[in-house]
């Protein structure tokens, strides 16, 4: 059986030669799903490391990029083991850029780290209406809605799209957390979201909280 510790310092490290030659040799000696399943898990306490890193300021965002590069292949080699990327989900999130806001890198890098958490992740992509955000919601019941903006007006579109879940009857039913490099304290109680945070790894263990 391979050595799941050094799956998940390789992942830490960044270092994805040495992780896709293991994952190679690993499915090249026909492992069960159960034993498939346990080097994914691996795989996301690797990611849980390069969060770690990325709060100590060891790793920058670009790091956090190429990890979940990183994972996207290891997991594409296990996915025929396993039949499901991440195995059993520990809840689901709708995520997407606001209204108006085109910046897309922050929430890819949470959607990245939210899937290795264990989350299914319905992204709706960029400059999403309040419509999309509340069509999906009902669509797919998540337990966490994610608002991303760069932009200052990101603010008041992701205010709107609050009061639109509110208005729809939706609010009471999820958790929902704002990011972007404009949010603060203060924006997060005007917008009406339950968390906000500029720092993905930090991000990941309030939803985390909310589903555990």
């Amino acid at each position: 059986m391979l050595d799941l510790k050094k799956i998940t310092q390789a992942l830490g490290d960044l270092d994805e030669k040495n992780l896709l030659d293991m994952l190679n040799e690993f499915i090249a000696s026909g492992p069960t799903v159960e034993e498939a399943r346990e080097v994914v898990t691996a795989c996301q306490e690797g990611m849980t490391l390069v969060g770690d890193l990325y709060e100590k300021g060891i790793y920058f965002v670009g790091d956090l990029i190429f990890s979940g590069e990183i994972l996207t292949a290891a997991l594409a080699l296990i996915k025929p083991v396993i039949g499901a990327v991440n195995g059993p989900k520990v809840g689901t999130m709708v995520i997407g850029t606001v209204h108006g806001d085109l910046h897309d890198m922050g929430k890819q890098i949470f959607k990245n780290m939210a899937e290795a958490a264990g989350f299914e992740v319905f992204d709706l992509g960029i400059d999403q209406p309040v419509s999309a955000f509340i069509e999906k919601v009902k669509e797919v019941n998540p337990d966490v809605v994610g608002m991303s903006g760069v932009l200052t007006l990101s603010l008041d579109s992701m205010k709107d799209t609050v009061e639109g879940l509110k208005e729809a009857g939706l609010r009471d039913d999820i958790k929902i957390i704002i990011g972007g490099s404009p949010v603060t304290e203060a924006a997060c109680k005007r917008i009406g979201a339950d968390a906000w945070t500029i720092n993905a790894a930090e991000g990941i263990r309030m939803i985390q909280g909310w589903v555990s």
